[in-house]
């Protein structure tokens, strides 16, 4: 486990060091950087440097192309001995056509766009993140690096950007209606006609969100299992719920500010009994009972919170965004969730220095390909066995491949009231641990933490670039790496279908997912996402922050979607989760059916509803088939930000 640590630490190190020698050269002046053209501009060799192939020859000057007047050229006649007329103005060139989302432009060039300006995330339920992930699919967008999520605006502009040529010049009009939705929402980070970066400040979305539940739900990740996943562990129950918020975006330099806030309104819930509430503590093996967030004894009372779901101060280095403040993470290939990390549970403040443009390393790089990598470290709440633990994570990806990508990925859990502190040398202890630990070792001050790694690759098939992508997620405790101990890990294998042939709007994706490694009889729920020290584990205030499967789990999941536009679509999904019955009496099962819209009334105005009917079984919780209903409808507009 402890080798994994030390090679990311010399990888790490590898990358920041020419990193730092750029800093000097960007502190001064920033590089501007150019938009990409629109499907409807025509441009001239001259303009283009390196011109492509696909795009014709520049002319020579011996041979310089003929006026576009719209007339044949003929030999000048003799001037008559007529009178002069006066001089009458020409009239003004009539401009190219322009998109009109974004401001004009100049041409990009092939090289990997860089620059120095501070951008800030896009939040992961944002409809950019499927959409591009479609158009990785569909052959184009080769930069990406699909296990590491979320990406600043700047960097999918930049993604764009080296793409563009080869996503206009095609016959691909879903990929195409892609390319000018998401740089409509990029219009902003384009630029003047100067090419430099205005500053931008603003609100960036205010949204209303009314759910209503009919049937008692199920929200107890770490145990039985979750009705709604992957929503920031926002809380919910039957009746009416309410989600109200905003974001506010702020970008100036080198710097960035983006925060999120909402209201939350969840009516009162009969929760776990007293009785139900003690056995799960023993399973958990915290005895004598005590109240914790990761079991919700009830009554639970109404809850109306303001809560602050992204808030993050940023600053552009060198290639790198070093931020403080809450901030999403998904570390894996995955669309339905993440091994490794997710947006099931509410973001954690925390410290992070994230590689957002790709690396190259010298000889390292020639053998592996441009690599990027995320670090961060904070604290975790609603924990009590200890008390207030810390988590750092931290991730290498690489692409040896445009059609292939490849990461591996740490996450650490250490600390606590009660068993040892939170400092420098406990946290450089528990990054560079390099051996397995004994019983002695595991209960003293000296514990490096509750270790987990990740590997997870994503492929774009031969033969098949430009349709079909395979990806796999994997994720192991107290081993090295799932590469080396794969009877021992979780997955998260899936397979992605861009388009149908005959049908380009249609596409389909699949995933299989399980916590159950078929190593020995059933672990009781203490194996992955649990340790015996950290015995709430793989939590944040009660929700898991890896994948919804939880503990001991298997199951699967299924979208089938047609595209009205590049940021409007109809989806049909199904959600499969089974939990082992030696590990909640009864076991769990659950089947979700979810039809979801996501429409544009207006530029500015998103309507994203959805139905879904779940059926589950959980002697445990209650007796006999269950169901429940679940209607959401939301309301997003998106005003005009202010550029200066």
């Amino acid at each position: 486990m402890g080798k994994l640590s030390f090679l990311c630490s010399l990888c790490l190190a590898a990358a920041l060091v020419p990193s730092v020698s750029a800093v000097a050269q960007s502190t001064d002046s920033s590089q501007t950087t150019n938009a990409a053209p629109s499907r409807n501009q025509k441009q001239t060799a001259d303009q283009v440097p390196n011109r492509p192939a696909y795009l014709g020859q520049k002319p020579s000057p011996a041979h310089p192309e003929p006026a576009t007047t719209g007339t044949v050229a003929t030999p000048p006649a003799a001037p008559a001995p007529t009178t002069t007329p006066p001089p009458v103005a020409a009239p003004p060139a009539t401009p190219a056509p322009v998109f009109e989302a974004r401001n004009p432009y100049r041409p990009v060039s092939p090289v990997l766009v860089k620059d120095a300006y501070g951008s800030a995330y896009i939040p992961l339920d944002s409809w950019m993140y499927p959409a591009l992930l479609r158009l990785y699919s569909m052959g184009y967008l080769d930069t990406v690096y699909i296990g590491l999520r979320p990406w600043t605006r700047r960097s999918v502009l930049h993604m764009l950007q080296n793409s563009a040529h080869s996503i206009l010049d095609s016959n691909n009009d879903q990929a195409i209606a892609i390319y000018e939705d998401v740089m409509r929402e990029l219009r902003d980070e384009t630029g003047s006609i100067t090419g430099m970066r205005n500053n931008i400040a603003g609100v960036q979305s205010v949204y209303t969100r009314f759910l209503g539940i009919s049937g008692q739900p199920l929200r107890d990740s770490f145990h039985v299992g979750s009705t709604i996943v992957n929503d920031y562990g926002r809380p919910y129950a039957e009746g009416f719920n309410n989600v109200t918020g905003f974001s506010t975006l702020n970008e100036v330099g080198r710097f960035s500010l983006y925060v999120r806030g909402e209201y939350q309104h969840t009516p009162a819930t009969a929760g776990y009994t007293l009785a139900q509430a003690e056995e799960l503590s023993g399973i958990d093996q915290i005895v004598p009972y005590v109240p914790q967030s990761t079991i919700p004894q009830g009554p639970i009372a109404a809850q109306n919170p303001f809560r602050i779901v992204e808030a993050n101060l940023s600053a552009h280095l060198a290639g790198h965004e070093i931020s403080f403040g809450k901030s999403d993470a998904w570390m894996g290939p995955g669309m339905g969730g993440g091994l490794a990390w997710s947006n099931n549970a509410e973001n954690i403040y925390s410290f992070r220095i994230n590689r957002v443009e790709p690396l190259h390393i010298p000889l390292l790089s020639n053998l592996l390909g441009p690599v990027r990598y995320d670090f961060f470290v904070g604290s975790l709440k609603g924990h009590t066995y200890p008390n207030s633990p810390w988590v750092h994570a931290e991730k290498f990806s690489f692409k040896p491949t445009s059609n292939f990508e490849f990461g591996f990925q740490r996450t650490v859990i250490w600390g606590g009231k009660g068993h040892e502190p939170i400092t420098l040398h406990t946290f450089l202890q528990s990054f560079f641990s390099i051996s397995d630990t004994n019983k002695a070792t595991k209960y003293s001050t000296s514990d490096p933490g509750a270790r987990f790694s990740a590997f997870d690759f994503t492929y774009r098939l031969p033969y098949l670039r430009h349709w079909l992508t395979f990806y796999t997620d994997s994720e192991v405790h107290d081993d090295v790496t799932p590469v080396s101990a794969p009877r021992r890990a979780a997955y998260r294998p899936g397979l992605y279908l861009s388009h149908f042939p005959g049908a380009p709007k249609l596409d389909f994706r699949v995933e299989a997912v399980t916590t159950d490694p078929p190593v020995g009889p059933s672990q009781n729920g203490s194996f992955m996402y649990w340790e015996t020290i950290q015995r709430q584990g793989y939590t944040n205030k009660g929700q898991l922050m890896g994948d919804w499967i939880g503990r001991e789990g298997k199951g699967g999941q299924a979208w089938l979607t047609y595209h009205l536009a590049g940021n409007q679509w109809l989806q049909f999904a199904y959600r499969n989760n089974k939990t082992d019955k030696d590990f909640i009496p009864g076991g769990t099962t659950q089947n979700q059916f979810t039809f979801n819209a996501l429409l544009r009334l207006r530029k500015d105005i998103e309507l994203n509803g959805w139905v879904q009917y779940e059926r589950w079984k959980a002697p445990f919780v209650k007796p006999g088939l269950q169901t429940d209903t679940s209607t959401a409808l939301q309301i997003t507009w998106y005003p005009k930000l202010h550029s200066h």
